[in-house]
């Protein structure tokens, strides 16, 4: 770090003539001495382009794929593998209580007899095919709150590996746990065929492999997942082997193919286990980060495995291409070579590594008695070759020593150089401010603009690299607008320094001077820009935190060996560009793949980003892009941004930067880059409702028409150009509430729309008796969902203090620990085929329930429900296979649990019952 001139510290007399470096000629033109565009454009360049070199090192460069002969007998062959996911997506959607679903467990179950019989002779293989009881996963946190889910008649097929002469090795079990069931709106190439086929080829390899284990290995080829993590639930609370099992490994998607990451782990013994045999690592606690904030809206089998079982563990999940998760396009034929390559030779690695290992038994014992903040880990790997492990508390003890040394260093800085030192720190601090708030500001307003101007509101979804000209240019823009900002004043104020301090110095001397200065002040502002990210991410024990540290002590070690001036005589020069490229050498390498492909997994996300639709605005998803590479573009570039300020030819750079953005906006506005395609479609659902909550004493019939709604921002103009004579009408004066999931927009027809359903499958709901107890009002209703063994009910919980759920003589639900969401709590049952249809629900009003609410009300309609249900039938009406028939080839169904099928009835009681 430079120390200050007379009047910042220095001892030079103000009389005496400064010793100035050669490199400042006060008689020449000082433009020689700028930065010209071509080198500041080829440092762009070199960044951009190494940025996207390491992404594709670190996320794209897979392996091989082997065939079965090149693999042998005891390797990985992603050939075989995906053989078995060839199978399972010629199904087409397999849902949970469908046929498809059969067939597609009882291929699985084949496949696991063939590995059984053809194990090693010292290995002992059973086979099981496991018929889960009726039950009820009352999970609280994340995505599960205000919701009981129930589940029966669900099948999984278990497959445990133990050594034969090892029986201690039964008691102590690895398991390894993915779904077969999909939504019902894809054939689930990646979510989750793609793991199981995985998961057989592991089989078969660990199969031939197990004599020397010390603990067994379980494959629970589970279902019910897409439903609410059911399948995990009923394993881990219902089956025998489930005492047994000591560490869990769980396989996901949430996209399609690509390197299958470690973004959840445990504890640092596991993760250590992990790094040190996996061929291709790809693991980022990043990911863990953001996915445990909530920030992403989904769920894995791997919470259930901690929450309920307590069992320590790694979760893995293919993260390519999100913007197909749970749509038809989550095919075959977007799986890329080497995916299964990847994940199953690092798995095969780790499983034979773990299992032989004793300590590793010995660690997954003790997890439950050990304190789970001790064994926390940081973990990441380096352009996908090295994997890094150390534990939370070494990187709490390291940053600390950081930040601490860094306060000591700006500090002692700050003293020497008195009040203007003090004064050119605030304005360089102000300029980080500054920076941030113009490289929001701009992006944001062009999130505004674009559903204005554009066929879509957000019009980049099928190429994701249009968000560089249409965010990153502005937020570039904004960034530098802001940091010359600083820039200025912290000249203005160098200025009264100097000629305070330094009157012998020519004109063009102190003006050169001073902005080589105030440049050095603009760069060392990102060393305290990125030291309060690091001083935060500390306090909180955010994992990831070790980003801001390489980002803060690797600029900060180039400056202080290239440019730190140790004498006080000496006058600032400019700085080097070896500097900048060596600084920020290490950044790059351990974080722009990470940024890059955060930013794909952001994109990708906003085709289902409006979970009740029509409920966000349009401009919302556009808003979330732009805040997050304008975050990016403040932190990744606060230093090579300080490298223009004294440059001739910002105006040429700001033109190249607007010519970008130009280009960008004209491609998406005109339509020529289209906004959706086949292959990354545009989220649109269409139901078929039979609803019966408007009946009124005038009207005893059902209510039936056809639904459209898009969980994507934006109307369904374009999509009905060609639904004309289906007579949709399209606006937010239909308010339909698929019980808790709610379309705030959407476009309905009832044009033949009393074909494909029948009365007897309209679902009862019935008051059996209402009784006052001492003052305690309570009430039990009979509920039947006819031939639906898929339903959601909601419960008034402004009116309901407390309710029990019963099937035949069994109490399911239990009083106690409801909460609740926007006043309702949600009750979602998803089973096979033989699964119970009558249930019998007791609720427990409130005391202070007066239904004030009910008096209000001035007509039927406006008195609140008590409760809400929804079945499902898993059937396409003639009028739904129509509409389908005639929407664009870039619209999709999109699928989750909490959605409707495209047969669903609506009925429910008011609170006048």
């Amino acid at each position: 770090m430079s120390r200050m001139p007379q009047g910042q510290g220095s001892s030079m007399s103000a009389r005496e003539k400064p010793k100035v470096d050669q490199a400042v000629d006060s008689n020449g033109d000082k433009r020689k001495h700028k930065r010209g565009a071509y080198l500041l454009l080829g440092l762009l360049i070199i960044f951009f382009h190494g940025s996207w070199s390491v992404y594709q090192i670190q996320f794209g460069n897979l392996p091989l794929p082997l065939d079965a002969k090149q693999a042998g007998k005891m390797g990985f062959s992603e050939a075989s593998a995906l053989e078995h996911v060839k199978y399972l997506t010629s199904l087409g959607p397999h849902p949970v209580g469908s046929d498809s679903l059969d067939l597609a467990i009882q291929y699985v179950y084949a496949v696991a007899e063939k590995i059984k019989k053809a194990a090693h002779w010292e290995v002992d293989v059973q086979l099981e095919l496991f018929h889960t009881d009726i039950g009820a996963n009352r999970l609280s946190n994340g995505l599960f709150k205000g919701k009981t889910l129930l589940y029966s008649d669900l099948k999984h097929v278990l497959l445990r590996v133990v050594p034969k002469y090892m029986p201690e090795a039964e008691e102590n079990l690895i398991l390894v746990s993915s779904h077969i069931d999909t939504v019902s709106t894809t054939e689930g190439a990646g979510d989750c065929s793609s793991c199981v086929g995985v998961m057989l080829e592991l089989a078969r390899g660990v199969a031939q492999r197990a004599h020397g284990f010390k603990s067994g290995v379980l494959f629970l080829f589970n279902t019910g997942e897409e439903e609410g993590l059911d399948g995990a639930h009923s394993f881990i609370t219902q089956h025998p082997w489930r005492n047994s099992v000591r560490f869990a490994v769980d396989l996901e998607a949430m996209g399609i193919s690509g390197k299958s990451t470690l973004f959840q782990g445990t504890d640092h013994w596991a993760l250590e286990s992990f790094a040190a045999v996996a061929k291709y690592p790809s693991a980022q606690i990043a990911s863990q980060d953001v996915f445990s904030s909530g920030a992403i809206k989904s769920a894995t089998d791997f919470q259930i495995y901690q929450e309920v079982a307590g069992l320590p563990g790694l979760d893995f999940a293919y993260t390519d291409t999100t913007s197909v998760y749970h749509t038809k396009n989550d095919k075959m034929k977007l799986l890329k070579p080497g995916s299964l390559q990847h994940i199953g030779e690092n798995m095969l690695d780790f499983l034979l590594h773990s299992a032989a290992s004793p300590t590793f038994l010995k660690n997954a014992k003790q997890q439950k008695q050990g304190n789970a903040e001790k064994d926390k880990a940081v973990f990441f790997d380096i352009l996908g070759k090295y994997m890094v492990v150390y534990p939370q508390r070494l990187a709490t003890m390291f940053h600390n020593s950081i930040i601490l040394q860094s306060l000591l260093i700006w500090g002692t800085s700050l003293l020497m150089g008195g009040r203007p030192g003090l004064v050119s720190f605030g304005i360089s601090c102000l300029g980080i401010i500054l920076m941030l708030i113009f490289s929001i500001c701009l992006p944001v307003v062009v999130a505004f603009i674009l559903p204005h101007i554009c066929p879509f509101p957000v019009p980049y979804v099928a190429n994701p690299w249009l968000i560089i000209g249409l965010f990153g240019s502005p937020a570039l823009l904004g960034a530098f607008i802001g940091q010359h900002i600083g820039f200025i004043l912290l000249k203005r104020h160098l200025r009264r320094v100097y000629s305070r301090t330094k009157p012998g110095l020519t004109h063009n001397t102190r003006e050169y001077i001073i902005d080589l200065e105030a440049e050095r002040w603009i760069f060392k502002s990102g060393f305290v820009q990125w030291l309060i990210v690091l001083i935060l991410g500390t306090y909180f024990k955010v994992g990831s935190s070790y980003i801001a540290l390489i980002w803060l002590v690797s600029p900060a070690f180039a400056y202080g060996f290239l440019e730190a001036t140790l004498s006080p005589v000496r006058l600032p020069k400019q700085l080097k560009v070896v500097t900048l490229v060596l600084g920020l050498a290490a950044p790059v390498v351990s974080s722009a793949g990470l940024a890059v492909r955060m930013a794909d997994v952001i994109v990708g996300s906003i085709v289902r980003v409006d979970r009740n639709p029509g409920g966000l605005p349009d401009w919302l998803g556009n808003v979330i892009v732009a805040v997050a590479i304008a975050a990016v573009v403040c932190f990744m570039f606060v230093y090579l941004l300080s490298y223009v300020h004294i440059s001739g030819d910002k105006r040429t750079l700001g033109l190249l930067v607007c010519t970008l953005f130009g280009i960008s906006l004209a491609l998406v506005s005109s339509g020529i880059v289209p906004a959706f395609t086949e292959d990354v479609a545009r989220s649109v659902n269409v139901v078929h409702v039979v609803d019966t909550t408007r009946i009124d004493d005038g009207n005893r019939e059902p209510l039936s028409y056809i639904s459209l709604f898009s969980n994507t921002p934006g109307k369904l103009t374009k999509e009905l150009v060609d639904l004309g004579d289906e007579e949709f009408f399209c606006g937010r004066n239909m308010t339909i509430d698929f019980v808790t999931f709610t379309m705030k927009y959407g476009c309905w027809s009832y044009k033949d729309s009393n074909t494909g359903w029948s009365k007897s499958e309209v679902p009862v709901v019935l008051v059996e008796s209402d009784l006052v107890t001492d003052g305690a009002r309570q009430t039990v209703i009979s509920v039947d969902t006819k031939s639906s063994t898929r339903w959601a009910l909601g419960i008034n919980k402004q009116e309901i203090e407390d309710f029990t759920v019963q099937v035949d003589s069994e109490k399911l639900v239990l009083l106690g620990d409801k909460s609740e969401v926007d006043g309702w709590h949600r009750i979602q049952f998803a089973g096979g085929k033989n699964s119970p249809t009558k249930f019998q629900l007791t609720l427990y009003w409130l005391n202070s329930a007066t239904q004030t609410s009910q008096r209000e009300a001035k007509d039927a309609e406006d008195v609140p429900f008590l409760v809400k249900l929804r079945t499902d039938v898993n059937r396409v009406t003639p009028k739904v296979m129509k509409v389908l028939e005639k929407l664009p080839r870039w619209c999709t169904p999109f699928g989750k649990s909490t959605s409707p099928h495209t047969l669903a009835f609506l009925t429910g009681l008011r609170v006048n019952i």
